[in-house]
């Protein structure tokens, strides 16, 4: 992957404060913040490091400038926010880390009640695609916290994303050693022949237009961090591996795994996507991509 190089990173004329950058807690977003640290792109950015709920409803009420956001509640605001080409949280295959995890074959029970967390949005819509749309179910769904064996004692399946879903890939649910994990990007890649997009970085469209060449910048930083971070995948994980509860080695094949670039075959996906999340109602009809082009 080539190289973006950037040589400064400044406010643009007429910025009165740093801009607001989001970055995920979850282990996922790694390679791009190593990148940015050692890369020492750093200065002139206010980061915040949010859980993925967390960043998308910031960037969505307007408490931070650019960031990532999951593809749901992206798809849900493209009139407020443009696009930054080229960078996504994606996978062709495996994820790893976006699971429906069940007690038995999802076919198996008589009424499917699969449990969903809160801190997914992405991929609660992914399964509900793959369940009722792939597989033909009419599952029972109820809310409760992102741990697997918790929603697996009210039920018979549950969506974990994350940190706790790698965990579950690495090393099962404990307390329920049969349970039957499903990698809801794989399920998808089979499925449709397409990768599965579960995050893009996005821009206020309004700051956008006010700081053109802020963004512009920001967006050059982020392309650079990433494909240092990528360069350096055996150092990101040994570094992330710390304190995780996951050794370096699991954490690199997790990252190799992990596509952090958005592909015309990525945004073929994305629309996909859309299309089921309007006809289910979710996703405003008239949704759009808008890309920032860059500073003219």
């Amino acid at each position: 992957m080539p190289s973006t190089r950037v040589t400064a990173l400044r406010p643009g004329a007429g910025t009165e404060r740093p801009p607001r950058v989001g970055l995920l807690t979850f282990l996922n977003c790694r390679p791009i913040l190593w990148g940015l640290r050692h890369r020492g792109l750093q200065p002139g950015l206010d980061l915040l490091s949010l859980s993925a709920e967390a960043a998308g409803e910031r960037l969505i009420a307007g408490g931070l400038d650019l960031g990532p956001i999951s593809l749901a509640e992206y798809l849900r605001h493209t009139d407020d926010l443009l696009l930054l080409p080229g960078l996504a949280i994606a996978a062709e295959g495996p994820v790893m880390s976006c699971h429906i995890v069940s007690r038995a074959p999802l076919g198996d029970f008589p009424t499917l009640r699969v449990g969903l967390t809160s801190t997914s949005r992405t991929t609660v819509l992914l399964a509900r695609f793959l369940l009722e749309d792939r597989l033909g179910l009419t599952p029972r769904y109820f809310t409760g916290p992102p741990d697997p064996a918790s929603l697996l004692r009210r039920g018979d399946a549950a969506v974990v994303i994350g940190d706790p879903a790698l965990r579950v890939h690495f090393h099962g649910v404990p307390q329920y050693g049969t349970a039957i994990v499903h990698d809801t990007a794989q399920l998808w890649t089979e499925w449709t022949g397409l990768p599965m997009v579960f995050a893009v970085w996005a821009v206020r469209r309004e700051y956008a237009e006010r700081h053109p060449q802020t963004v512009d910048a920001v967006h050059r930083a982020l392309l650079a961090a990433r494909d240092h971070g990528l360069e350096q995948l055996p150092r990101v994980a040994a570094e992330a591996s710390h304190g995780s509860g996951f050794t370096a080695a699991q954490l690199l094949s997790y990252y190799e795994t992990l596509h952090y670039e958005l592909t015309a075959e990525g945004e073929h996906a994305i629309r996909h996507f859309a299309g089921l999340a309007v006809d289910y109602g979710l996703v405003p009809g008239d949704w759009a991509v808008r890309r920032f082009e860059g500073a003219r």
